[in-house]
């Protein structure tokens, strides 16, 4: 197949190019010249997919980074890379936005382009890593030096390959492919197409070990990539089963049938509040939908804490007797976060059968008839009875639990617990698509058609 059409519009052109790199480089000789002026022991360096010449046109994001001297401690790195970069933007007159990763960092927007500024230590190998955000230099490093120029478009299709079938992004929010994979699977495999070639034939425990360090027994994910930088470390263990999955499919698809189309987002059709809810509606199930407002925390810390959630709540659920179809989430970014609930059975029958000690444990059952008395008789090899329900709808059991004296009963992410506490609404999909509520409708619409159409991307 013929990939110049894709590669016309992903490669950056000269001009963007040019644009790119004179914003990054004047951020960069900001920087130094603080540290110049004010004789402070770093330096101010390009690193990332822009460094690398892998990044996609239109998607660059600067990452510019700090490296100081491994003498210095941890405080002291962390409080002059915030001070070096709240310097710079003032210096630019653009706003400074502060996030943590490992450590804090800034990121600022300039000319459109988002610059993350990143304080790390000055390390050339893996043994002295002090804080995780240091590989990044080891990684721009051996990607510069081992990746050919003629390989690097085929970065950026692999990338763009992976983004339009929804596997690329090592972030929660995905748990896809990291960027530095995609170039470490090139590397391995050397084309886009055999890149696939192999995937399609991927098992769990797939091993990737450039370097044939041999580590690879250490690891019990799907797939192995051992990192060329750090012998002890799987660059895929981020990646999740799914989305190994999917791009296995998608790779499997593509060598079937390799059409233009997979490199272009898919036209989602009947996007619109009454096509979704005549949807739902066809499904015949009924729909729950837990909203409430989110705290200022960064998008990493918000999406393990919301998975976290919804899990501890479909298990309870669950254990309650309701059989759930599936669960979801969605989060409005800044503004409100939704779980989402599909029951088959949410109305169940007044009374239950609870299970005792089995009747050859002499103790356990004399407990058990003391407990429970007359009310007790043998099924199998248990005793039970049969008792009322306490909860026999779910909006019944979230009317309990969701309260300070309750809240415990379920497994919630530090920073919502209080949040679901005060401002949760149920209410049912009609309800919750009615809604005028200040978050984004459309970024809604979208979460709810993908969560109708599952496996969309892979189908072409």
């Amino acid at each position: 197949m013929n990939y110049n059409e894709i590669l016309d519009e992903i490669t950056p052109n000269q001009e963007e190019n040019t644009k790119v790199h004179k914003i990054a480089n004047n951020i960069m000789d900001t920087i130094n010249n603080i540290i110049h002026n004010e004789s402070i022991d770093g330096e101010a360096i390009l690193l990332g997919s822009v460094a690398k010449d892998t990044w996609l046109s239109g998607t660059a994001d600067i990452d510019v980074f700090i490296k100081f001297s491994l003498d210095m401690s941890m405080d002291e790195l962390k409080e002059k890379g915030l001070y070096l970069g709240y310097k710079c933007s003032e210096a630019l007159n653009v706003i400074a936005e502060e996030h943590y990763a490992s450590h804090p960092y800034l990121t600022l927007y300039v000319s459109n382009y988002k610059v993350d500024i990143v304080p790390c230590y000055d390390i050339e190998d893996a043994c002295e890593l002090k804080s995780a955000v240091d590989r990044t230099v080891l990684h721009t490093n051996y990607i510069k030096a081992n990746l050919k120029d003629n390989q690097k478009n085929e970065v950026r299709i692999l990338k763009k390959f992976m983004k339009e079938t929804g596997v690329y992004g090592s972030e929660f929010k995905v748990g896809g492919f990291a960027g530095y994979l995609c170039e470490m699977l090139i590397l391995h495999y050397g084309t886009f197409e055999n890149t696939l070639e192999n995937a399609s034939t991927w098992v769990h425990g797939t091993v990737i070990d450039i370097e044939n360090y041999k580590t690879d027994a250490q690891f019990d994910d799907g797939l192995i990539a051992i990192d060329p930088t750090d012998k002890n470390r799987n660059v895929g263990a981020a990646l999740t089963k799914e989305k190994m999955i999917e791009f296995i499919v998608s790779s499997r698809n593509f060598i079937k049938n390799p059409r233009i189309d997979y490199f272009y987002s898919i036209e989602k059709t009947n996007l619109d509040y009454k096509n979704l809810l005549k949807s739902f509606k066809d499904r015949e199930s009924k729909i729950i939908t837990i909203s409430f407002d989110v705290p200022d925390i960064s998008i990493d810390n918000i999406y393990p804490q919301l998975n976290k959630t919804t899990i501890s709540i479909d298990e309870k659920l669950e254990d309650l007797g309701f059989n759930i179809i599936n669960s979801s989430y969605w989060y409005g970014e800044g503004e409100i976060a939704i779980i989402i609930l599909e029951f088959d059975t949410w109305a169940l029958s007044k009374y239950e059968t609870h299970f005792g000690p089995k009747i050859w444990n002499k103790k356990a059952s004399d407990d058990f008839l003391d407990m429970y008395g007359d009310k007790c008789y043998i099924e199998r090899e248990f005793w039970a009875l049969k008792r009322e329900r306490k909860f026999r709808t779910p909006e019944k059991f979230f009317g309990h639990v969701f309260n300070k004296e309750n809240i415990h009963i379920l497994k919630i992410g530090k920073n919502l617990k209080e949040l679901i506490i005060n401002t949760n609404e149920i209410k049912s999909i009609e309800e919750l698509l009615k809604d005028n509520k200040h978050y984004n409708k459309d970024n809604l619409l979208n979460f709810l058609y993908d969560y109708l159409n599952p496996g969309q991307l892979l189908k072409r």
